[in-house]
């Protein structure tokens, strides 16, 4: 424990606007697979949850797996612009 070991693909950012998406790319198939998040995702995290890497390996097997977290979410940049302060 306490080892830091990266786990699934190196996590790159694209500038929209003035947020960072934070996004991954996993295989080199024929055509581009976007795999689209549910609500709330961390992708780094989701490399260890048991059965999910092997599923995104699996993506990456025959397309060109494209995944981001969306603004707010894991890695990307968070939500700061027009939040209400109550």
């Amino acid at each position: 424990m306490g080892e830091n070991v990266a786990v699934g693909p190196e996590t790159r950012y694209a500038l929209s606007g003035d947020v960072h998406i934070a996004y991954q790319v996993v295989g080199d198939g024929p055509f581009d697979l976007v795999f689209v998040p549910g609500f709330v995702t961390h992708m780094e995290l989701q490399w260890r949850l048991p059965g999910f890497g092997e599923f995104l390996d699996h993506l990456g097997s025959f397309s060109r797996l494209i995944r981001f977290d969306k603004r707010g979410t894991g890695m990307s940049d968070p939500v700061t612009k027009g939040l209400r302060k109550y």
